[in-house]
């Protein structure tokens, strides 16, 4: 006997839909997977059989052939187990043929027949409301993440024997659905306050800016000045996500397992900072079976890099495509994947080996050790960045201020009104941020008047701008002039971007 159920894979962040083609037959009793399934899908055969015998349920001693079309499409994870069973039970003449028709299935199998929670569910529910699925049968675990989506019927089952039951007479058992839970949002993001930052007004000023046109951002000043906690601030000075934002960030973060069963839906911006000891793989994301580095962690959100310096040379450059194309693409021999990756880099160094630099009287560092010191960052890496703040230490009178610091909710409301200038200026365009804004849009979104004309082409060529510099320039100040609600750049807009240039004097070492 035959059937057919329906089921579904991750590749990357997209969902596939997987026809589960179950044959039981006459002949040696065998069980053979076919179709280009990974090391954890043809483990299914062990997991599967053993859990029906588990739950006592029948498990024919015959010729058994699962097929999962499409079969050019290698299949990895353990989310075809339930239907696999099912297939196995439909076919056998334990459920009625048709008690899976319309129907999604996935899950993983424990040998005593326990439903165990799976990869990727919103991503997957979305692809089967898209495909026209009726109702879909996830993990109990899962239900949280599954009732996110509207349209479609969800079921959560705690065991393989509750689906069999559910499937052969719907009346008697009920499956948990959306109603038996208690919806709540994430609130893993513990978020800081510029309150907390004392003095620093540069670099608060800088983040407000990065904030505001997705601009990258380096921060560099001995130990102690604050990089760390002005990073940490600025997820609170970014507009709220939106409702497609969130599902996008959401899937990410189910597909690389990172999304907490008790959490929802994400709300709020992430903040990534992984480790300088980071891999490529880890960073950009790959492995055996790929899956999200990073970067694809912090889409939408925050990518901070503490200690630039520290990070392998090669791993820094590997950032060059992810910033210029937002998405990162992984290739295999049969197949290759894509990660969105639009993140908001910002970074943090010292000055030199011993963090001291210029104040001689603590830093012994010589010209050859602080020139092999800033080597460790490439020139491209450095022309990526659009920001570069240095600080100094605290006066111990603004140490001393109780009051008067700008708060994150200040700052905030001026990021907001300048995305909305933003939005309104590239309603007909593919553009969100200034930071997007492509060479040959430049004179179009950044006109400039006749005095800034003159003050540009000064700057142009007594400080030797490259075109990328010079562009760089301009879309800052496309930024400063919308945090002051002004449609038209003015010349102190475009001398505060060109504050925020390289150092030519510090990193002429390199």
């Amino acid at each position: 006997m035959y059937c057919n159920i329906t089921s579904c894979s991750i590749l990357g962040i997209e969902a596939i839909p997987i026809n589960v083609e179950v044959d039981v037959s006459n002949g040696l009793p065998s069980f053979l997977i076919v179709g280009s399934p990974g090391t954890e899908v043809k483990e299914a055969r062990e997991r599967v059989f053993t859990a029906l015998k588990n739950t006592c349920l029948p498990s024919p001693l015959s010729k058994i052939t699962v097929n999962l079309s499409p079969a050019d499409l290698r299949k990895d994870g353990t989310a075809l187990d339930l239907p696999i069973a099912i297939g196995i039970l439909i076919c056998s003449g334990n459920l009625p043929p048709k008690s899976a028709d319309k129907t999604m299935m996935i899950g993983e199998l424990g040998l005593n027949g326990e439903l165990k929670p799976v990869r990727g569910v919103l991503p997957i529910v979305l692809k089967a409301k898209k495909e026209g699925i009726e109702r879909i049968i996830v993990p109990a675990d899962n239900i949280n993440e599954a009732s996110l989506i509207g349209g479609i019927d969800v079921f959560g089952a705690d065991s393989l024997e509750e689906v069999y039951r559910f499937l052969k007479d719907p009346g008697k058992i009920i499956l948990k659905t959306k109603s038996d839970i208690e919806y709540k949002e994430s609130t893993h993001i513990k978020e800081h306050d510029f309150s907390e930052v004392s003095g620093q007004d540069g670099a608060k000023r800088a983040s407000m800016i990065a904030a505001a046109g997705f601009h990258s951002m380096l921060l560099s000043g001995p130990p102690g000045v604050g990089k760390s906690l002005i990073a940490k601030c600025i997820p609170g000075i970014l507009p709220p996500l939106t409702d497609e934002e969130s599902i996008e960030i959401t899937s990410i973060l189910s597909v690389a397992g990172k999304l907490d069963s008790r959490d929802y839906l994400v709300k709020k911006r992430g903040f990534e900072a992984p480790h300088h000891s980071i891999t490529m793989s880890a960073l950009l994301g790959g492995g055996s079976v790929p899956k999200p580095g990073a970067v694809s962690l912090a889409h939408r959100s925050v990518l901070f890099l503490d200690e630039l310096t520290e990070f392998d040379r090669h791993t820094l450059d590997a950032l060059r495509q992810p910033l210029e194309d937002k998405k990162v693409r992984i290739s295999r021999v049969n197949y290759q994947v894509s990660y969105p990756s639009d993140f908001l880099l910002l970074c943090a160094m010292n000055p030199c080996p011993c963090g001291y630099y210029p104040d001689r009287n603590k830093c012994n560092c010589t010209e050859p050790e602080i020139k092999r010191y800033l080597g460790k960052i490439s020139g491209p890496i450095l022309d990526r960045i659009d920001l570069c703040v240095e600080m100094n230490r605290v006066k111990l009178s603004d140490l001393r201020k109780k009051d008067g610091e700008i708060s994150s909710e200040t700052m905030r409301k001026a990021v907001i009104g300048a995305r909305k200038m933003q939005k309104k200026r590239y309603a007909k365009e593919a553009y969100r941020f200034n930071s997007e804004i492509s060479g040959a849009d430049i004179e179009k979104y950044c006109h400039l008047g006749p005095k800034e004309k003159a003050l540009s082409e000064k700057l142009y060529d007594s400080l030797s701008l490259s075109l990328r510099s010079y562009h760089k320039i301009l879309r800052l100040a496309r930024t400063i002039a919308d945090l002051d609600q002004s449609e038209e750049i003015l010349e102190k807009h475009i001398l505060e971007a060109v504050s925020f240039r390289p150092n030519p004097a510090y990193w002429q070492r390199m």
